[in-house]
C-alpha cells in the first residue's frame, strides 16, 4: 500500500477599508478584498463574501479530486459528500464570525483560524480514514440543493452584514 501523502490548502486573505464621501456628503464604508491560493498562486479580488467561499471550495475541490484519482466512483461520492459536510457548517456559523471579526479584529482572526483549522481536520481525518464503500453515503439531490441554499442563505447573510457595516459608519 504506498504512503499517504496529506495535501496542504492554504490561503491569504486581505480586506481593505475604503472610506468616501457619497453624493449627500455623508461618509460611507466599503469592504474589498483579495484571497491567494498559496499554494497555486492563483488571486481573486473580491466585494463580496460569497466570492470568497466559492474561490476557496473551487480549489479544495480540485485537491480533493486530484487526491481521488484511484479511488472507485463509490469511493469518490462518498468523500465528495464528506467534504459538502465543510461548506454545510460554514454558512451556518461564519456569518456571525465576520460580524465578530469587524468589531474585535484580533479576536475574530484567531476564532476564525480556529474554526477552519478544527473544520479541516475533521475533513481530512474522514477522508484520510481507510474507506468502507458500504459506509459512505453518496450526496443525493436534496443534499446538493440544501447545501446550494445554504450557500444562497450565507451569501444573503453576508450582504446584510455589509450594508449594517455601512450604517455603522
Amino acid at each position: 500500500m504506498p504512503a499517504k501523502k496529506d495535501e496542504t490548502a492554504s490561503f491569504v486573505l486581505r480586506f481593505t477599508q475604503k472610506i468616501f464621501q457619497n453624493e449627500q456628503q455623508e461618509s460611507e464604508v466599503q469592504w474589498r478584498g483579495n484571497i491567494r491560493h498559496v499554494q497555486g498562486g492563483q488571486e481573486k479580488r473580491f466585494s463580496e463574501f460569497n466570492e470568497v467561499v466559492n474561490f476557496i471550495q473551487e480549489k479544495l475541490a480540485d485537491l480533493t479530486i486530484q487526491a481521488m484519482g484511484e479511488k472507485t466512483p463509490e469511493e469518490q461520492k462518498g468523500i465528495l459528500a464528506t467534504s459538502f459536510e465543510l461548506w454545510k457548517r460554514m454558512s451556518t456559523t461564519y456569518p456571525k464570525m465576520v460580524l465578530d471579526t469587524i468589531k474585535d479584529p484580533k479576536a475574530g482572526v484567531e476564532q476564525i483560524q480556529d474554526e477552519v483549522n478544527q473544520q479541516l481536520k475533521g475533513v481530512k481525518d474522514t477522508i484520510s480514514a481507510r474507506l468502507d464503500p458500504d459506509a459512505w453515503k453518496p450526496a443525493t439531490k436534496s443534499d446538493l440543493q440544501e447545501m446550494m441554499k445554504m450557500m444562497e442563505k450565507l451569501s444573503k447573510e453576508v450582504s446584510a452584514l455589509n450594508k449594517k457595516v455601512d450604517k455603522l459608519s
